[in-house]
């Protein structure tokens, strides 16, 4: 069973893909990153002993990044979610969908959510 981490291009993203190393190597197995950016991702800084696996979002431009992640959750033998998140204010939550919602929601694994530090996006 692998743990799977969805990492957009934002700092949120960057403490997922950390905390998801982390959550592979205390589960003693693989790390698939589901890269959701649009830039390649830079993987370099995650320790050498856990097997990473990076699947780009495919499909067109404007899929849905949260069926990617719940697709590639079906494709894979997937043990746990690694999300990052952020604060939002209340006027956010009500109006704004959220991919990380939708996948605490709608993730048939446990999830890990991990939060930003206060100050750390700015």
């Amino acid at each position: 069973m692998s743990v799977l981490v969805a990492v957009p291009d934002r700092p949120e993203g960057i403490a997922a893909l950390a905390a998801g190393a982390a959550e592979a190597q205390l589960l003693e197995t693989d790390l698939i990153v589901v890269n959701l950016g649009l830039k390649p991702l830079d993987t370099s800084s995650l320790p050498t002993e856990v097997q990473v696996k990076v699947i780009e979002r495919v499909g067109r431009s404007d899929r849905d990044p949260t069926e990617a992640v719940l697709d590639e959750i079906r494709d894979h033998d997937v043990a746990r979610l690694v999300i990052g998140i952020k604060r939002r204010t209340p006027v956010g939550k009500a109006i704004l969908g959220s991919i990380s919602q939708r996948l605490l929601l709608e993730s048939p694994v446990p999830v890990v959510a991990v939060k930003m530090r206060e100050g750390a996006d700015s």
